[in-house]
């Protein structure tokens, strides 16, 4: 009884914090799609914003793979190209 009350209140308390939130947007650009749904699926895509300053083409080829074989996500090649050189050409230094 005690956990379903302290869920219950926690809850309470996150709900209005969550109403708050608008959703990322990114870049209308080729490949979008495939950010959102194959990157969507696991993470926010604030990500993708916060961390856009510093990578190079190098980097976002390397966080793809890293996602794909350390992770586990599951992107098919043609996807994962598509990925990384949408993320390269709109938040690349």
């Amino acid at each position: 009884m005690r956990i379903v009350a302290v869920a219950l209140l926690a809850l309470a308390f996150a709900a209005p914090a969550a109403a708050d939130e608008k959703p990322v947007q990114l870049k209308q650009a080729a490949g979008l799609d495939k950010v959102e749904t194959n990157c969507g699926g696991c993470h926010s895509l604030d990500y993708v914003l916060m961390n856009s300053p510093f990578p190079t083409a190098a980097v976002w080829d390397a966080e793809v793979t890293k996602m794909i074989k350390a992770f586990g996500a599951p992107i098919d090649a043609s996807d994962a190209k598509i990925i990384a050189d949408y993320l390269k050409a709109n938040y690349g230094s």
